[in-house]
C-alpha cells in the first residue's frame, strides 16, 4: 500500500531525515519508535503532503504522491492525526467531526457520513455524549478520541498517528491504543509514531527504530520485543513488562 523510498527531508540547511525507506502493507500496522528530535514527525509530514523540503519517492496505491499537496493526499486515502490533536477548541465536537468529512459533505454524501458517524460513536461512545460541547473543554483523552474520529470520517485507507499517547495518563493512553487495535481488526492500515514503545509495539505487526534521521533497527514485533537494544533503550525494563502492555 505505502512504499517510501530513499526519503530525505531538510529544513533549510538542516537535514532531518536521511535516506529513509520503509513500507506499510495492506491491513498492516507499522510503528516508528524514536526519541524526541529523531525525525519521526518529519516523516509523517512528508508522507501526508505537508510543506517540507524533500526528495525521494512516496508511492501510495501505485502512485507517487511525493509532489501532491496535503488535501490531494487525503483524497487518495491517507490521513494524519497530528501530534497534539489540533482540534478547533471553540467549535463543538460535532463541528470538528464534520470537518473530517468536509469533502464528502460538499459532494452531497451526508447519509454516508451519518452512517460513518455511528461507527465512530460505537468505537468512542464518550464522544457521542460530548457532541454539543466545545472541543476545548474536553479532557486530553477525549480530545484524542475526537481527533481519531475526525480522521476516520475522511474514510482513509492509511491512518497515520503522531504520538497518540502524548500528554495522556497511562490508562487513557491504553484506551486509545485499544481503539487502534479495534481499527486494526477491521483491516485498516496504520502508521504510528510513538515514544511510548510498549504501547507502539503492543499493537503493531512491524516496527522501525529511528535515530538522528535514519533507521537503525527494523523487524517484526516479536523480534523487536526480544532485541536487547530495544528493551534497554526504549522499553526500560524486562521483555515481560513490554509483553504485558501488548
Amino acid at each position: 500500500m505505502l512504499s517510501v523510498q530513499n526519503l530525505c527531508v531538510s529544513y533549510g540547511a538542516i537535514a532531518a531525515v536521511n535516506d529513509v525507506s520503509f513500507t506499510v502493507g495492506d491491513g498492516e500496522v507499522v510503528t516508528i519508535l524514536g526519541a524526541n528530535g529523531a525525525g519521526k514527525t518529519t516523516i509523517l509530514r512528508a508522507v501526508s503532503g505537508l510543506p517540507v523540503q524533500k526528495s525521494g519517492a512516496i508511492i501510495f496505491d501505485g502512485v507517487n504522491v511525493a509532489g501532491l499537496p496535503g488535501h490531494r493526499v487525503v483524497e487518495r486515502g491517507v490521513c494524519l492525526v497530528p501530534e497534539g490533536r489540533r482540534l478547533f477548541p471553540d467549535h463543538t465536537v460535532g463541528e470538528n467531526l464534520e470537518l473530517g468529512a468536509f469533502r464528502r459533505l460538499r459532494a452531497g454524501g451526508r447519509a454516508e457520513v451519518q452512517a460513518d458517524l455511528e461507527e465512530v460513536f460505537a468505537l468512542f461512545p464518550r464522544i457521542r455524549e460530548r457532541c454539543a460541547q466545545k472541543a476545548g473543554l474536553l479532557s486530553g483523552g477525549e480530545q484524542q478520541m475526537v481527533a481519531v474520529a475526525r480522521a476516520m470520517l475522511s474514510r482513509p485507507k492509511l491512518l497515520m498517528l503522531d504520538e497518540p499517547s502524548l500528554g495522556l495518563a497511562p490508562g487513557l493512553a491504553r484506551a486509545i491504543f485499544e481503539s487502534l487495535f479495534a481499527l486494526k481488526k477491521r483491516g485498516l492500515s496504520l502508521l504510528i509514531v510513538e515514544q511510548m514503545a510498549w504501547l507502539g509495539l503492543g499493537v503493531c505487526d512491524r516496527a522501525y527504530v529511528l535515530e538522528s534521521g535514519r533507521f537503525v533497527l527494523e523487524g517484526p514485533r516479536e523480534r523487536m520485543l526480544a532485541d536487547p537494544a530495544v528493551v534497554s533503550v526504549y522499553l526500560g525494563g524486562p521483555r515481560s513488562e513490554a509483553a504485558r502492555g501488548a
